[in-house]
């Protein structure tokens, strides 16, 4: 697929990872639309010349909707969920047992959210008129985490639902295979997200010299370059890749 004259749709487009990708494919020459509960995201929107929509990735049926008001009466290329949350929270910390409802909350936007949005987005995709060699009709991106493999303390919920994208991946790539949709994930180490842009710069380079190479802290802009290469190489399918120069997370 190529990303000029695509249409995209992105979760959690309002800023770090997700926006770093809508202004790549803006780049590029595609059509985007943002999809957050940020409404920061609008000016993103008008700035890249793309489309805002105000969307609770919870909410299945207003992903379905939104979707296909993005979509319109055209198509829907390629679909980057980016969406989540990472509270950080013992199983049993100070304050007792790890808050059932947080642990909650976190599963129904991390993974329920991305899977409302894949699965409204290969509806849509399925429908449409396969294009180039392969009769490829659309690509799906999720967003995983090396916590998926690798969960650090305080992390339970956090990995357990990014576990849930990466264990998604080749399921619904096989589902939807004879569709002519691909779904692939990446799992990012630590990257520049505006989490840790709150951070103090020692404790930046602290994390950064944590990664064997480049002993620095990721760029969303090299996960959003990722993202375009999925998009435009068609055996990209199935799989989850990993994006973290090479680090294996400690407890802590």
């Amino acid at each position: 697929m190529e990303l000029k004259g695509c249409v995209a749709a992105i979760t959690g487009g309002a800023g770090g990872l997700g926006a770093a990708v809508a202004r790549h494919v803006a780049a590029a020459g595609g059509s985007v639309a943002i999809l957050d509960r940020d409404a920061g995201g609008a000016a993103l929107a008008e700035e890249i010349g793309g489309r805002f929509f105000a969307l609770d990735v919870t909410d299945t049926a207003a992903c379905a909707a939104v979707l296909a008001e993005v979509a319109g009466a055209g198509r829907l290329d390629l679909m980057v969920n980016c969406a989540g949350i990472a509270p950080a929270a013992k199983t049993v910390g100070r304050d007792g047992v790890h808050d059932p409802e947080l642990f909650a909350r976190v599963i129904a936007i991390n993974l329920i959210g991305t899977f409302n949005c894949a699965s409204a987005a290969a509806a849509i995709m399925s429908s449409q008129d396969g294009q180039g060699p392969d009769g490829e009709r659309g690509v799906i991106v999720n967003t995983a985490s090396v916590a998926a493999y690798e969960g650090q303390i305080g992390q339970a919920a956090y990995a357990a639902s990014k576990g849930g994208v990466a264990s998604l991946t080749l399921p619904m790539a096989r589902d939807l295979a004879s569709r002519g949709v691909r779904v692939v994930a990446v799992a990012p180490g630590l990257f520049l997200t505006p989490m840790l842009q709150g951070l103090p710069q020692e404790v930046q380079d602290s994390l950064g010299a944590q990664v064997p190479y480049p002993s620095r802290l990721g760029q969303p802009s090299e996960f959003a370059s990722l993202v375009a290469e999925i998009a435009r190489n068609p055996m990209l399918n199935g799989e989850v890749i990993r994006l973290d120069g090479a680090i294996r997370m400690t407890p802590r």
